[in-house]
């Protein structure tokens, strides 16, 4: 079977839309196209209840009480501004105090540093080689003036999975709030907000082969009930935790892209850990100095994040531009930053430059795992053919030996 270019390998930036998925959205573009908050006729009603319907498979799915907890967003980098700014006010006269890890997504780093500027204090936890970040941690820096723990479900570079459930112990036993951005993980490895403890989980359906600009927050309403203060104001939709027409056709398309999850995630999640499996036994069965980053065993199945020691990560997704993948190295003005996730980890600047990770998701093949092995091979050893510093690596020479001099 010939395999169709370009390969979109970049399943945790964003995801195809089921066709199953975009097949329950397309009636409320069209015959079923009312708002739901207009309670005086049969359109309004109707989006009413598809929204309520919404509603409660997406409780069901993350193991929640009810649809009630559940607030519509515009996706998860609302929610968890929502959750993070929304808690702080509301609880701001309890405590000023945040804690984090050092690798979460940057919709919740930012919003902690906006607090910061505001008189809060964030304690942003380091993590292992691993990517993991030690429950332990999070209990040594829990303070009698902390009101929210923030630690994501999976990290969307690496892949690892964290602690959850053992840090929800943690912070329920201390009488601290716990938020979870569930992004990347949802779907993907286990996640039930009652078994874990969680208070607050960010989510959004792009995700998971659901549309865009659908995102939601689970917000807990017993044992303990949670309260937030809104970040927008307007006709105080949402039970007034978040004001704006909702989005009826993406909150369908968001719980129907869950169901399909419950009945075949399983299933597909056995296969992608597959395919990813065979790419990362095609590289290193062909390439040395491939440097796994993040858990080999707690992390996504569809994730391999890998650094290509003596090649330049942007220079090797120019050479393979074809295949839709990332670099550990982000354009920012000028000049290029290496990942902050990788840095947090310890990888030295060299190695979080060559950096790229594949996104394996439900669309990809093994033909197209197999062409992107030999392409990517391929690419390396002619980047690494070029390199002075590979050539004197083979040549046997201790490289962090060598005093460079600047001119």
């Amino acid at each position: 079977m010939a395999v169709q270019l370009p390969i979109f390998m970049d399943n945790h930036s964003t995801t195809r839309v089921d066709p199953r998925v975009l097949e329950a959205m397309l009636p409320y573009f069209t015959d079923d196209f009312g708002n739901a908050a207009s309670r005086t006729h049969a359109f309004g009603w109707k989006a009413e209840a598809a929204i309520e319907a919404s509603r409660e498979t997406i409780a069901r799915f993350i193991g929640a009480e009810s649809g009630r907890e559940i607030v519509f967003t515009s996706g998860a980098t609302e929610a968890d501004n929502l959750a993070i700014k929304g808690i702080a006010e509301y609880y701001g006269a309890k405590g000023k105090h945040l804690v984090t890890s050092a690798i979460e997504h940057k919709a919740v780093l930012d919003s902690c540093k906006r607090l910061e500027k505001d008189g809060f204090s964030v304690t942003y936890l380091p993590v292992g080689k691993d990517g993991l970040v030690e429950p332990a941690a999070v209990e040594q820096a829990i303070r009698r003036d902390t009101i929210l723990v923030s630690v994501m479900l999976a990290n969307n570079e690496v892949g690892t999975v964290q602690s959850l459930e053992e840090i929800g112990k943690i912070t329920r036993a201390k009488g601290v709030l716990f938020h979870t951005d569930a992004v990347q993980g949802i779907g993907k490895t286990p996640f039930d907000v009652r078994k874990m403890n969680v208070d607050l989980a960010s989510l959004t359906a792009h995700k998971i082969y659901g549309p865009k600009g659908i995102g939601a927050l689970y917000v807990r309403r017993s044992r303990p009930r949670v309260r937030l203060v809104a970040q927008m104001d307007g006709g105080g939709h949402e039970r007034g935790n978040r004001s704006g027409t909702l989005n009826v056709p993406g909150a369908v398309g968001f719980a129907k892209a869950l169901e399909l999850y419950e009945r075949e995630g399983a299933a597909e999640n056995e296969r992608i850990l597959g395919l990813r499996q065979r790419l990362y036994d095609k590289l290193t069965g062909r390439l040395e100095k491939v440097e796994l980053n993040g858990d080999w065993e707690r992390r996504l199945p569809g994730n391999l994040n890998v650094s290509f020691s003596f090649v330049e990560g942007e220079a090797m997704m120019m050479a393979i531009k074809d295949v839709a993948v990332s670099s550990g190295s982000a354009c920012t003005s000028a000049s290029l930053e290496p990942s902050y996730v990788l840095r947090a980890m310890g990888l030295d600047e060299d190695l979080a430059h060559s950096s790229i990770r594949f996104g394996i998701g439900r669309f990809n093949t093994e033909e197209e795992v197999d062409y992107v092995a030999e392409l990517v091979a391929a690419e390396v050893e002619r980047l690494r053919a070029m390199s002075p510093l590979y050539e004197m690596y083979q040549e046997g020479i201790d490289l962090k030996s060598i005093q460079w001099s600047a001119h």
